[in-house]
């Protein structure tokens, strides 16, 4: 399909300057970015999911940032419908419009489209974080063995949001999730042109023990002790916060907790670039390397239009 409107998604691991990257390109291109991070949507976490700050939120109008609540329930169906509206609006004014973020499934969401997925009982939710608070993952893992081996198959077993989200689709429809997964590629009204940031290991792993410490610098402890109250939502299960809930509880020492965090935070990292790199459409830049990054836009839509 023929289109003058067009997405550059911005893609990449924790820590390796998605935002910055994007407010160059937004600067450059006078248009406005679309925030696929699925943790700085929530105004009550901000040190930890190391938001832009005030001042670069105010380099370049961004959106999702801040826009909800951890009370507020907001999947990535939600991002979906609201995130295309949103930029339904922007293409008004603007052909390019940026978007960026680590979260995967988000990205997808937009780019692709994501299976439409039936409404959950809210108690069958509760239930199943009950036992996963009270028996641990394992037990997660055999229901969703014997439920939907498809998908047990290709889920990443040690994330127990992933688990309780294929069970509650199961228990409250009898389908198995896989079945809701069909991959269908929704045709969008605009083109997408997708980038990814990478740099080598060493030097990404160690912009993330320095992100690390600037969050405690920052105050990231008393961040969480405000949330405690919140501990048992989703949004709330995650890197570097549920190490310091572990601290707060007394489990550890605060440097041990902190060294967690920067291991937590690598293996997401290394997740985030092996879900990234399947993607061939996407085109590797270092993060640094903005001038490429526009020339390789310019070109492609140049490419597109002929």
């Amino acid at each position: 399909m023929h289109s003058s409107q067009y997405l550059i998604s911005i893609a990449g691991p924790t820590a390796i300057g998605k935002t910055a990257a994007a407010i160059a390109l937004a600067q450059h291109y006078h248009t406005e970015i679309l925030s696929a991070d699925s943790r700085q949507f929530y105004r009550e976490m901000s040190i930890g999911t190391a938001k832009p700050s005030a001042n670069e939120l105010a380099a370049a109008p961004h959106h999702y940032i801040n826009s909800h609540s951890i009370t507020d329930t907001f999947n990535v169906g939600d991002f979906e419908k609201q995130g295309l509206s949103t930029l339904d609006e922007l293409f008004k004014q603007h052909s390019v419009v940026l978007m960026a973020g680590g979260s995967g499934l988000y990205l997808k969401a937009i780019t692709e489209g994501f299976d439409e997925l039936p409404d959950i009982d809210p108690s069958i939710r509760q239930n199943l974080n009950n036992l996963f608070a009270e028996q641990g993952i394992s037990v997660l893992q055999q229901k969703l063995q014997l439920a939907d081996p498809e998908y047990f198959n290709r889920v990443d077993l040690h994330n127990p949001q992933r688990l309780i989200r294929a069970l509650e689709v199961f228990e409250s429809t009898g389908q198995p999730y896989s079945s809701y997964r069909k991959g269908s590629y929704q045709q969008r009204s605009f083109q997408t042109i997708k980038i990814g940031l990478d740099m080598h290991r060493e030097e990404l792993y160690k912009r993330i023990n320095q992100r690390v410490d600037i969050m405690i610098a920052d105050g990231l402890v008393d961040e969480v002790k405000k949330l405690l109250p919140y501990r048992n939502l989703n949004a709330l299960n995650t890197v570097g916060y549920s190490e310091i809930f572990n601290y707060l509880d007394g489990n550890t020492d605060l440097p041990h907790a902190v060294e967690m965090i920067k291991q937590n935070t690598r293996r997401f990292a290394k997740r985030q670039l092996t879900w990234f790199k399947k993607d061939k459409d996407i085109k590797w830049f270092l993060p640094t390397d903005v001038p490429s990054i526009i020339s390789y836009v310019d070109d492609t839509i140049a490419r597109l239009n002929a």
